[in-house]
């Protein structure tokens, strides 16, 4: 079974109570977007057929371990005619590790359109990613995520906002054909969205280690798309001060359409002497499993 659908397969322990598997990773740490994502498909298997998923926020509490399983347990706040409302616990040996509200909304509503424009970028097919200036910390992560297709489009390639602080633009896919269900393409972006995002922040930074964790997390699901084609996160970085970076990022499908909206808060704080930004195992990730 392909990677994003053994994080998105969780088991029923019970009517509102969900366990992840544990996922092979070099990661020490539970990856942030992997937990988001169990969350999400945990609300998503309590909401009544009819309601799509329209906003999440969650915080990251405290840091997983990577080589042990994760429970979900599910609260059902509001059940109402047009709107549904789940707070979710991610929970590790007896600690809460991440806390989530997702806000379910009835399909068939009309009213006003509007939307922002995508910026012209060259095709993903066109770009050919050059690792080797890369840090270190983001190479790490882009072997760590190598079942999906990360493109980061070189700042050469398109026009840049003189208002910005700091940006960045990535094409980014599942390489893994996804079934046509809604839930499996909301909760796998609900994944991707978490990646190269914190990144956003170190690009005028060139030289600078940083500690790297998400602090919080919340996206806006607002048209259909499909995660395992090729959608565009264009990301900014409006601050970054006292250890923390803030980062924004707009999903366009290839055809222009705005399909998702993301801000997230990061850990940014400068990096102490012998400290990795990213804690990464030095075992293979199934040798890790089984030295438990």
């Amino acid at each position: 079974m392909a990677r994003i659908n053994r994080v998105l397969d969780l088991e029923q322990v019970d009517r509102d109570i969900f366990r992840g598997t544990v996922i092979e990773s070099a990661l020490l740490r539970t990856f942030g977007g992997q937990v988001a994502a169990q969350a999400l498909v945990a609300a998503t298997r309590t909401v009544e057929p009819g309601f799509s998923v329209h906003s999440l926020h969650g915080y990251f509490i405290a840091a997983g371990r990577s080589d042990r399983p994760t429970v979900f347990l599910v609260d059902r706040i509001r059940d109402g005619r047009s709107f549904c409302s789940r707070q979710v616990k991610a929970i590790q040996d007896g600690n809460n590790l991440f806390t989530m509200s997702a806000s379910f909304h009835r399909s068939g509503d009309h009213g006003i359109e509007h939307s922002d424009q995508m910026r012209e970028v060259p095709d993903p097919e066109d770009i050919v990613m050059d690792t080797s200036g890369m840090r270190e910390s983001f190479r790490a992560l882009l072997e760590e995520w190598s079942d999906f297709d990360i493109r980061v489009v070189d700042p050469s390639q398109y026009r840049q906002n003189p208002y910005t602080a700091s940006q960045q633009v990535v094409w980014l896919r599942s390489r893994t054909p996804l079934p046509d269900d809604e839930t499996a393409h909301v909760c796998t972006l609900a994944y991707m969205s978490d990646m190269t995002l914190l990144q956003s922040a170190l690009v005028p930074h060139a030289g600078v280690e940083v500690q790297e964790a998400s602090l919080d997390h919340a996206m806006w699901f607002l048209r259909p798309f499909r995660a395992d084609d090729w959608l565009l996160y264009d990301q900014v970085s409006p601050s970054a001060s006292a250890g923390r970076a803030l980062t924004h990022g707009r999903i366009f499908d290839r055809s222009g359409n705005l399909v998702a909206v993301v801000t997230q808060e990061g850990l940014a704080r400068t990096l102490r002497p012998g400290t990795q930004s990213i804690p990464m195992s030095t075992l293979a990730p199934k040798e890790r499993t089984q030295q438990r």
